[in-house]
């Protein structure tokens, strides 16, 4: 029982998770990705730059408002796109850190 309780720990320690994640510095131009870290700011009321030990990037949601917090750890699914020549992705799920899901759409899609 004591090893069960110990990897539950281990496993709400870890943060949430949507599948392997990619370190920010790894992420490429056109790919599907999925990063995990703090909400470092928000930028505007629908994107906010996310880092992690490699980086940082931002993450648009819109249309919508940004349902994070400052600090927040969350895992995030998405687009890997590029504007005026900076990275950003395109969020379709996010994770945080309690395990609940958000998922957004795109207007463009």
């Amino acid at each position: 029982m004591r090893h069960i309780l110990w990897a539950s720990c281990l496993a709400v320690m870890a943060g949430p998770a949507l599948a392997d994640t990619t370190l920010i510095a790894d992420l490429r131009y056109g790919s599907t990705a999925t990063i995990s870290g703090t909400v470092e700011r928000i930028t505007d009321e629908d994107e906010f730059r996310i880092t992690d030990a490699s980086g940082s990037v931002t993450v648009y949601i819109g249309p919508g408002v940004v349902p994070f917090d400052i600090g927040e750890q969350i895992t995030v699914n998405g687009i890997v796109d590029r504007e005026f020549g900076r990275m950003e992705i395109y969020a379709r799920e996010a994770v945080r850190a309690d395990g609940s899901k958000l998922s957004f759409t795109h207007q463009y899609e």
